[in-house]
């Protein structure tokens, strides 16, 4: 299966990863051995940082693992394909540019039936690969393509109501675990996911995503977790991710959770059901 992570900090946090040993999280039975992809970041621009090969064989990978990243915003992916070749454009997060803002999106479940919305929608966004995942990206940019018309950012509300609706929609073809940066703020949809069960993987059901959230008071300065660590330097920070990382303080979020965070902070909530 595929594993997500989003970190959202007020100010710069120091994150160090070891993909290898984070692609292990939640499961036995599959290793994510299709791909990784890292997401920082920096300034008004992003940096990619990804492969479509297993993490244990990639120098980048130690690269990261060795070399702490200073950002307000990173997303991680580790890939267990569905559809699509294990190719560079296959491999998350993608990345495009909107209103002159870096967008990066990353996706965890299977969407079947998707191809057919692009006879209906004519999305002015293509894929340049084959995913599912892709192919969503460019939609939920369409979308929100006309609110950028006037060459401002949009306001919050209405990008909010876009990406809930578009997560309301798409959660009819399969599990949609979403995370989306659009240069400023981080949106995520909590859904559905397939967990190990008794040795077997079960059926998709809730949580799809977990968050821990850190205020300046409630921590000693740092989260250690297998393959993951991250200097928060005492400020406002939200972490979320597939699993939870350690047995402390994380909120299994209910299915059809949709949230807003800007520097840390969950600045809206609310549900695509219904």
């Amino acid at each position: 299966m595929c594993e997500l992570l989003a970190i959202s900090s007020r100010l710069p946090a120091k994150i160090t990863y070891s993909l290898e040993e984070f692609s292990t999280n939640g499961s036995r039975l599959r290793s994510n051995r299709d791909g990784w992809g890292i997401g920082v970041m920096r300034d008004l621009d992003a940096v990619l940082l990804k492969e479509p090969k297993p993490a244990s064989d990639s120098v980048w990978v130690k690269f990261a693992a060795e070399n702490a990243l200073a950002t307000t915003f990173a997303m991680a992916h580790v890939r267990y394909a569905t559809r699509g070749n294990h190719t560079m454009e296959n491999t998350h997060p993608f990345r495009r540019v909107l209103g002159r803002r870096p967008q990066l999106f990353a996706h965890n479940g299977t969407l079947s039936g998707l191809d057919e919305w692009v006879k209906q929608e004519a999305p002015s966004f293509l894929p340049i690969g084959e995913t599912d995942s892709e192919l969503a990206f460019c939609i939920l940019l369409t979308r929100l393509e006309p609110y950028y018309k006037s060459g401002a950012v949009p306001e919050l509300a209405d990008r909010f109501e876009v990406f809930r609706s578009t997560c309301s929609d798409m959660s009819t073809l399969g599990p949609c675990n979403f995370l989306y940066h659009d240069g400023e703020v981080l949106f995520a949809h909590a859904h559905k996911r397939v967990y190990e069960e008794d040795g077997e993987m079960g059926e998709p059901r809730p949580p799809g995503l977990h968050l821990k959230n850190y205020s300046e008071c409630k921590h000693d300065g740092k989260l250690s977790s297998p393959g993951l660590e991250v200097a928060l330097q005492h400020q406002q920070t939200a972490i979320l991710a597939s699993v939870p990382l350690d047995d402390h303080d994380w909120e299994d979020l209910d299915e059809g959770t949709v949230l807003a965070i800007r520097e840390g902070e969950i600045v809206r909530r609310g549900s695509s059901l219904g």
